[in-house]
């Protein structure tokens, strides 16, 4: 089958400049969710529970979203097998923004009782539902545009999202945190980043509509008729060693950015001020690196970096914790910052990787299936997991016991995944079947 040209650079640009928007705006709607749960929704929404039982509670309610994730990239990723990856980022931007936006209109546990934290639940899930669909589309349509290679540069671009979300979510809550008192704070300021999200969207949405479908997407002359099927029946064992590999980057950013943050706040006596400065700092510079290191991708290989940082992450998790427990800005800073720096090896190059290893006619299906099963691993119980083992008085080494287990579990699947740097996206890779 005749490849398509690549696209002129200007157009690259402008199509990468537009998935990082998009992207960090979904995010920005899933991460302004953990800031809240760890700073204020469990005495709102559970305030019959202790407070280590009321954060697990909050705790519980951000894991829900990453349960939707895989069934939203389940549903996405049907339309983006069938329909094309463009329509899938708009339905999803869609219901990400309105969700986030009714999170912000609930009335806490005291107006209308139990019904909140249900509502809450309900909402959380259909955030998860919709950021599910939104990286295979973003990617896909970033990555299939790309050049072979340049891929992993480009296809870095959307995985910056997440840390320009994660800087707007927890800038808006550091600016409100340090200008309102904490009685204003609990009654109104909190809801002030969920109401932000729509007018976010809105933008998004005016970004995205001028974007081109995905060449490779066009020249698939046979789509798959059920993608799921097709991903469940021949790519399994893909599925759950990529969702396995990346569960390590998910416990490792969840861990920094939402569970340190409850620990040095609740535990620690950490002005909740002083624990956003620290963190969104390591995560500036995170996100300035994904792109740079994403280029190492394209000239050294993406299963290298991925196994360097599953090394490094699995080497640094007991220094990490005990940094963290010093209390100290700089300290904790240093901390995060590395543990960030081995989540950035595997992250900036895996939105080129997973879609080399899928085929065309479920390569949406199965790349987002694999992300979003890792968010489950890494991401929805770490948080949880972490309350619960740091609930005594000592330095919680538990959980750099924990964190330690899942990045060696994923160095060993990526051990058992094949390179593919660089090859044409219209090849099918069976070298893991």
């Amino acid at each position: 089958m005749r490849d398509v040209p690549s696209v002129r650079a200007p157009s690259m640009l402008r199509l990468a400049a537009a998935s990082l928007a998009g992207t960090a705006i979904e995010f920005y709607d899933f991460f302004v969710y953990g800031t809240a749960a760890a700073l204020v929704l469990g005495p709102l929404f559970f305030p019959t529970f202790s407070p280590l039982a009321g954060t697990l509670a909050a705790f519980g309610t951000f894991a829900v979203g990453f349960v939707s994730r895989p069934l939203g990239s389940m549903l996405f990723g049907h339309i983006g097998d069938r329909r094309g990856r463009r329509p899938v980022l708009v339905a999803s931007l869609l219901l990400t923004g309105a969700a986030t936006v009714a999170v912000g209109c609930v009335p806490a546990y005291d107006r209308i009782g139990v019904a909140a934290p249900v509502l809450l639940l309900v909402l959380r899930f259909l955030q998860g539902l919709g950021l599910g669909g939104e990286w295979g589309g973003a990617v896909l349509l970033t990555a299939e545009h790309a050049p072979a290679g340049r891929r992993g540069l480009w296809s870095s671009f959307p995985q910056i999202g997440p840390s320009v979300g994660f800087l707007l979510a927890n800038g808006v809550m550091l600016l409100l945190s340090a200008t309102l008192s904490d009685t204003q704070f609990a009654a109104w300021g909190w809801r002030v980043p969920f109401w932000a999200a729509g007018v976010l969207a809105l933008a998004g949405l005016w970004l995205r509509s001028s974007l081109t479908e995905s060449p490779r997407f066009l020249e698939v002359g046979d789509h798959a008729r059920v993608p799921l099927v097709e991903v469940a029946r021949d790519h399994w064992r893909l599925v759950l060693l990529t969702a396995g590999g990346l569960a390590v980057g998910y416990a490792v950013f969840y861990t920094v950015t939402t569970w340190a943050l409850a620990y040095g706040v609740d535990r620690l006596g950490v002005s909740r001020t002083v624990m956003l400065t620290c963190v969104m700092a390591a995560v500036v510079v995170q996100g300035a690196l994904t792109p740079l290191v994403a280029v190492l991708g394209d000239r050294y290989g993406r299963r290298p970096l991925c196994l360097a940082g599953c090394a490094g992450a699995a080497l640094w998790m007991f220094p990490m914790i005990g940094l963290l427990s010093t209390g100290e800005p700089l300290l904790m800073f240093f901390g995060f910052l590395v543990a960030l720096m081995a989540f950035v090896a595997v992250f900036a190059v895996i939105a080129a990787y997973l879609p080399e290893l899928y085929e065309p006619r479920v390569r949406c299906t199965g790349a987002a299936v694999g992300y979003n099963l890792g968010g489950v691993l890494g991401g929805a119980l770490t948080p949880v997991v972490a309350t619960a083992v740091a609930s005594g008085e000592r330095v919680p080494w538990g959980v750099a016991g924990y964190l330690t287990a899942v990045a060696l579990l994923s160095l060993g699947c990526f051990a058992l995944l094949p390179e593919t740097r660089p090859v044409p996206l219209l090849r099918v890779v069976r070298a893991t079947e």
